[in-house]
């Protein structure tokens, strides 16, 4: 499919100086949920390649999600926007392999992997979880790759105002959707994933100033 490797999606996470610095860095615009969120946001992390390119990156909005036993999805109320820049089948920095494209499956990927890296399931033991969460990061790879199967659903969502498709998909873990902004918004996709929060009254939106995200 035409997505990054499981390798480059899950790039070396970049935190230069200040995180805010990491954003700065892009070379595309990053997405976040539009002004009627009037709640909390913070920055996470930007994924970058061995070269040292912003390739994709994740802004929060709502409660700071955990993954403590005792916290159960019925107290957490967060969204995460993913925001992947749109890259086409190019050589790897050391010039020995070739990346494939991003896509909106990218996007859906690291959306379902994000989602899963903030959930504990309250009746498995601590040691288990790690395998528990390499079988599920498998499914939501695969799940990735097949948008078009009966796991997923359409949804419209505005991204800078425009009706826009996503693919939609819900678990008991909570809700993963992916999309690509309009051609015109520098080529990037946008995946995002919650718990609490209605996918369904999420609206997305260029961040014009990155001060707004706290970290």
């Amino acid at each position: 499919m035409e997505t990054t490797s499981r390798t480059a999606a899950q790039a070396v996470s970049a935190d230069v100086g200040r995180k805010v610095d990491g954003y700065l860095l892009a070379a595309f615009p990053w997405y976040g949920l539009d002004e009627a969120f009037t709640g909390p946001r913070w920055l996470m992390r930007v994924g970058v390649a061995a070269d040292g390119t912003v390739e994709h990156g994740a802004t929060g909005h709502g409660e700071t999600p955990t993954i403590r036993v005792e916290t159960t999805k019925e107290t957490e109320r967060f969204a995460v926007v993913v925001t992947v820049a749109d890259r086409p089948v190019r050589r790897s920095a050391d010039g020995t392999g070739v990346l494939d494209a991003t896509s909106v499956s990218t996007a859906a990927w690291l959306a379902g992997s994000g989602l899963l890296a903030q959930t504990w399931p309250s009746q498995m033991d601590r040691t288990l979880r790690d395998d528990w969460l390499d079988q599920q990061t498998m499914i939501a790879w695969e799940l990735a790759d097949d948008l078009d199967g009966e796991s997923w659903s359409e949804l419209i969502l505005p991204v800078d105002g425009v009706p826009t498709p996503f693919r939609y998909r819900e678990s008991e873990y909570g809700w993963v959707l992916a999309g690509s902004a309009s051609e015109d918004a520098d080529g990037v996709h946008i995946g995002a994933y919650g718990r609490g929060m209605s996918a369904y009254g999420v609206a997305f939106s260029v961040i014009q100033d990155l001060a707004g995200y706290e970290g």
